[in-house]
């Protein structure tokens, strides 16, 4: 129900109309970088590189020549992670989301647009009266929670900085996981051609001796499965490096008319000693994204619940100048006010609705935190795990196979092996350093998981095999 007061006496549009002035003078207006500079900050912080929004032309043209740059020299896993940063397109398209944040945040900080009204009555014969009505109203209870609503689209807004940082973290640390997989894919089709072609060796050797009578029909046989078995492992190599290599391209953001990208020739070296567990828990509950997330939601619908009490009782005030002329009379001024009364809606269910959003984004935090301190010792205990393997193939096993071949061939040197047991000893070397290899990508791999739960947002599940 809408009620209008239109007393049309005295000159009261003036304390109106400076009322209005001095809202109008405050106006909210749009930060010069659209708030990334908080977004930057946020994801150098977790990932060491700054994130780029390109915005303008300029940034364009910058970013293409610092891609240029880095195209023109082997990638590392730090310049994956920046060239991802610079140039993945879904990662940009989610920076636009800070601009449609601010946009309401600006808004909010204006006075909605006043409304004109005009009406025109003429009587009826020859002589009629035409009586003229015209009126300007403002949003006075706009004006009145326009504080707090402010504030409230404020803290989304900020919402939206964590949200882009937080994407910016996850494309980093996925191009980071895709680089170690893609080198690590390359190298191993480089053992696996080796492995086929002892096995290749072997099985012609086995076809020869065959046809001279000096080797069993099984034996050849024997030696042609492994043929077989190594030809299928080289086709298997050869396809995950394509897809670990493609899906390396995808996150850096690269087409086909794009410069292609190069690999380096092997894996970074294991580090001589793991990372150390220092009040990782609590780091992650300081610093997580995903947790400082959930906080300002919090936060932000505890501000939005203050709001909806606000305007329980009252949600549409209107009040505006208004005047009215009549032929042959003097114009009559005076304002006009509209007020929404409470009759049938009281606003309870707005606040009851508020209240049970406020409590669900509680939950909502605490669950987050939770999950975020079971992901960090998760996270940890993969990473040592993975260390400590890469590290008993580098010292252990690799060393033991060396000098079990290297007695091998005194062996055969000296007659006392033939040479279908020295192929297999170097098929099973080989195995053994394509084992070495898988070790020091899941160390790596689980390195930038332990990074990302501790100070970005949860680990994405892992794609390679």
């Amino acid at each position: 129900m809408n009620i209008f007061f239109k007393p049309f006496a005295g000159s009261g549009p003036g304390a109106l109309a400076v009322c209005a002035a001095a809202v109008l003078s405050g106006c909210a207006s749009f930060s010069t970088d659209g708030g990334f500079g908080k977004v930057a900050e946020l994801t150098q912080e977790r990932t060491g590189q700054r994130a780029v929004w390109q915005r303008s032309p300029a940034d364009v043209d910058a970013a293409q020549a610092r891609i240029g740059e880095l195209l023109s020299q082997p990638l590392t896993a730090d310049s994956a992670v920046e060239l991802a940063l610079l140039n993945n397109r879904g990662l940009q398209a989610s920076f636009a989301e800070l601009g449609i944040a601010e946009s309401e945040q600006v808004r909010a900080g204006r006075l909605a647009n006043p409304s004109f009204r005009f009406g025109r009555l003429r009587g009826g014969g020859g002589g009629g009266i035409t009586e003229i009505e015209r009126s300007i109203v403002f949003d006075v209870l706009g004006l009145l929670t326009m504080p707090l609503a402010r504030q409230v689209e404020q803290g989304r807004f900020e919402q939206a900085q964590y949200q882009a940082a937080f994407d910016a973290v996850g494309i980093a640390a996925d191009a980071r996981r895709a680089f170690f997989g893609a080198v690590a894919a390359r190298d191993l089709v480089g053992y696996f051609e080796q492995v086929w072609q002892a096995a290749d060796a072997s099985s012609e050797l086995a076809r020869r001796m065959l046809r001279a009578g000096n080797f069993s029909k099984l034996a050849q046989m024997r030696q042609q499965a492994f043929e077989a078995d190594a030809t299928a492992q080289l086709a298997r190599a050869r396809h995950q490096a394509v897809a670990a290599r493609e899906r390396l391209t995808r996150l850096l953001g690269l087409s086909g008319d794009a410069p292609d990208f190069k690999l380096p020739e092997r894996l970074p070296d294991l580090p001589e000693a793991p990372l150390q567990s220092q009040n990782a828990e609590q780091a992650a509950i300081d610093r997580r994204l995903d947790v400082l997330m959930a906080k300002r939601s919090t936060v932000a619908t505890a501000q939005a619940l203050g709001l909806t009490k606000a305007t329980r009782f009252v949600n549409v005030l209107h009040a505006g100048y208004a005047n009215k002329s009549q032929t042959h009379e003097p114009r009559q001024n005076g304002y006009e006010i509209e007020l929404e009364l409470p009759l049938f809606d009281f606003g309870s269910a707005r606040s009851t609705r508020a209240e049970a959003v406020y409590m669900q984004s509680l939950h909502r935090t605490a669950a987050v935190a939770v999950n975020a301190r079971s992901e960090v010792r998760e996270s940890y205990a993969a990473y040592r795990t993975a260390w400590a393997l890469a590290k008993h193939y580098r010292d252990e096993v690799l060393p033991l196979k060396k000098r079990i071949s290297d007695e091998n061939l005194l062996r055969y040197n000296g007659m006392l092996i033939g040479v279908f047991e020295l192929l297999a000893d170097a098929r099973d070397q080989v195995a053994s350093v394509t084992g070495y290899v898988e070790a020091l990508r899941d160390h790596w791999i689980a390195e930038t998981d332990l990074r990302t739960a501790l100070a970005g947002r949860s680990p994405a599940p892992k794609e390679l095999p």
